[in-house]
């Protein structure tokens, strides 16, 4: 390895397109290297946070095809030659941020290569079965022809890789299985100064659903649930399932759409409790929630098993039905009292961006045996 002042560093991303957890990670990570250029397939500087702005964006070829910011899905099959001819044979160290088929590089074999693994493509492994029920004839058609394709370029493409970072134990396990590696859990940051900074309104009687309303998210189970006991309930965010959850839910049940940070905060710091009836990876709603002070109601699995303390910080359901919901909302009005907002601010400061960006300077530190100089000050 270099001295570290001449230590080249390159950042890869699937796509920059939106603001979402996969790219709030990156974002941070460009706080530590702001100097790297990141290599990308498909980059809209418009929908993203000014800080990528400051680093050179490479596109692969894919940046280039017709309609590729609102098509790029329908060109995940050129994705593994596309991918295959970023050569980045000239950087020393290599960061990825990956959920899709990103970090199968090319590099020099002196590279280090760290990835940081928000999960294994989900539409390909675990999830492929719920993708398939819910997608059209064509697209079923698409996923069968190509899954074996996928699965052999991901698995190849782990082979680039030198250490894997997993935001959550839970991704860590689905890395192990599929990949065959071992995984430094290092969890996601979240701006939780930001939501713990709310001083405004206090608790009313409405709870609160948020994040992207998309079929395996199951926002379904919450308004069949409010559908039942009748209580209020706010949706926040869009998505494919938003027209047929307004047609199903009842009047106790309102839709504000997407919303920006300060208005999230609000409903936040307003809610009851948050519902959480997905499997996520990590999940930084419920983080961002408790940073407010608010409880969550999630279902018993996946991230929020590593970010809810069942009792102190919220309370988990055990079946993915309205019913199994519904019974741990009545245990929860219960318990409601005994739920400290010093403890549930504690709690997600546990998982701020400062806590994030230390773990991972100190992680990559340690990988290298060398740092850029630039990345010192953490």
């Amino acid at each position: 390895m270099k001295r570290s002042l001449d230590l080249r560093v390159a950042l890869l991303h699937y796509w920059l397109l939106k603001m979402r957890g996969g790219e709030k990670v990156l974002k941070e990570i460009c706080s530590i290297f702001p100097s790297a250029p990141i290599f990308t397939h498909v980059y809209d500087p418009h929908g993203v946070d000014p800080i990528f702005h400051s680093h050179r964006v490479e596109c692969s070829f894919l940046g280039w095809m017709p309609f590729s910011k609102t098509l790029y899905t329908h060109y995940l099959p050129l994705m593994p030659l596309a991918t295959r001819l970023l050569n980045l044979k000239e950087y020393d160290l290599i960061i990825s941020s990956e959920s899709g088929p990103i970090k199968g590089i090319k590099k020099s074999p002196n590279a280090v290569h760290i990835c940081y693994c928000h999960t294994p493509m989900r539409y390909i492994w675990d999830m492929y079965d719920d993708y398939f029920d819910h997608a059209g004839f064509t697209e079923r058609l698409v996923m069968t022809s190509l899954k074996g394709y996928l699965r052999h370029f991901d698995l190849k493409s782990a082979d680039s890789v030198d250490h894997f970072v997993a935001n959550s134990e839970f991704v860590a396990e689905r890395i192990e299985r599929i990949y065959g590696r071992q995984a430094t859990v290092i969890y996601p940051p979240v701006d939780t100064e930001f939501f713990e900074g709310a001083s405004f309104g206090g608790k009313q009687e409405y709870y609160l659903l948020a994040g992207h309303l998309s079929h395996y998210k199951r926002p379904d189970i919450a308004v069949r649930a409010f559908n039942l006991n009748g209580r209020k309930l706010v949706v926040v965010g869009t998505g494919e399932e938003w027209s047929r959850l307004r047609k199903i839910a009842r009047k106790n049940i309102s839709f504000v759409g997407s919303v920006d940070d300060e208005a999230l905060r609000r409903l936040y710091v307003g809610a009851r409790a948050l519902i959480f009836p997905g499997i996520e990876d990590f999940g930084i709603v419920p983080v961002e929630a408790q940073a407010c002070g608010t409880p969550v109601i999630a279902y018993k699995r996946g991230g929020t098993l590593e970010t809810v303390l069942a009792g102190e910080t919220g309370l988990f359901f055990p079946d993915q039905t309205a019913g199994s919901l519904c019974e741990a909302i009545e245990e929860f009005e219960s318990k409601e009292s005994g739920f400290s907002q010093e403890v549930l601010k504690k709690h997600a400061r546990r998982f701020s961006s400062q806590c994030f960006r230390e773990r991972f300077t100190a992680f990559v530190r340690e990988k290298t045996g060398d740092f850029c100089r630039e990345a010192a000050r953490y």
